[in-house]
């Protein structure tokens, strides 16, 4: 007589460190494509170009990696190959968005797809491009990669501004301004009920990681590397010589009462939306979101090779 013993062991799939672990156990490859259900979104400009070469070519490289591909039924971009569907049959059928534009299409998906919580993948068909990482040059090979399970997934923090009846949200930054240029309004800024200041500037930034590489670079503020969970406040233009930047975990709370200032009201502005009047009087709390967006990177994903090539960083100064 003997006993076997059977050990059932349950591993998700949906993890590629499950499945690399899998690969190590029993020395094989397990070929398994993460994602193949994938949604597009594109650049409006970029969907009503007669020139849609270079797009046309990156939907092929996907195709060629045994995925379907879907796209709102309301975008102007049109293409054989990829199916049209209702915004909430393509939340429910997809697993991956992949974004074609730059850093602002990027952030119009992330407002259209957050309460889904699809990871979004984005390439560069912009400008600078921090969150789009991904080059039209090296598409097919960083694409098949990534489909074949080859990438990581990192969580962003946003932040939120509620006031009044007002829920506003965004990954980069909230501005706080006077709504008139160079002139000064009058606040008080709260963090955790203790008053850091009151004075008079053109406005406010609250800036995440994400953000410190956007609106808050241009202010003077600094660069945050985007594992860090923290906020940049950043007063625009103070009247007073002292008031500097500081950081502050996320995890605290931020409160801004407005006194006084040109016109009849502030404005508030998120992600460099449209302006919102905020009127005098009125305190606008700020405070982390419990959700995050999810953002796909290539394995190879380098935070300073990004700032070395958007920023200048590489150039030999010696040689200008």
């Amino acid at each position: 007589m003997f006993s076997l013993n059977i050990i059932c062991i349950y591993y998700d799939f949906s993890n590629i460190e499950n499945i690399k672990l899998l690969n190590t156990i029993f020395n094989k490859s397990i070929i398994l494509h993460m994602f193949k259900e994938i949604g597009i979104f594109v650049k409006e400009d970029s969907a009503q170009s007669t020139n849609n070469g270079a797009l046309d070519s990156m939907i092929s490289c996907i195709l060629n990696c045994e995925s379907n591909l879907y796209i709102d039924e309301s975008s102007n971009y049109k293409n054989d190959n990829v199916k049209p569907l209702s915004h909430k049959d393509l939340v429910e059928k997809v697993d991956l968005i992949i974004v074609f534009g730059g850093d602002g299409t990027l952030l119009n998906s992330a407002r259209q797809y957050l309460d889904s919580q699809i990871p979004i993948l984005g390439v560069n068909m912009g400008n600078v491009g921090f969150l789009t990482d991904l080059s039209v040059d090296n598409f097919e090979t960083t694409i098949s990669e990534i489909l074949s399970g080859n990438y990581k997934i990192e969580e962003r923090n946003l932040v939120s501004a509620k006031f009044d009846e007002n829920h506003l949200y965004g990954l980069n930054e909230v501005v706080i301004h006077s709504g008139a240029y160079a002139q000064l309004m009058r606040y008080r800024l709260s963090v955790n009920n203790k008053v850091v200041y009151e004075q008079r500037s053109d406005g406010l930034i609250v800036a995440t990681p994400t953000g410190s590489t956007a609106y808050s670079l241009s202010a003077g503020g600094p660069i945050i590397h985007p594992s860090l969970d923290v906020w940049t406040i950043l007063p625009m233009l103070p009247q007073s010589l002292s008031s500097r930047p500081f950081i502050i975990s996320s995890d605290e709370n931020v409160e801004m009462e407005l006194f006084e200032g040109p016109n009849d009201s502030a404005k508030i502005c998120v992600d460099g939306q449209d302006d919102i009047d905020v009127s005098y009087g009125v305190k606008i709390s700020i405070s982390k979101m419990k959700k995050t967006l999810k953002l796909v990177h290539p394995e190879d994903n380098d935070f300073f090779e990004a700032c070395r090539e958007k920023l200048g960083w590489s150039l030999n100064i010696s040689k200008s």
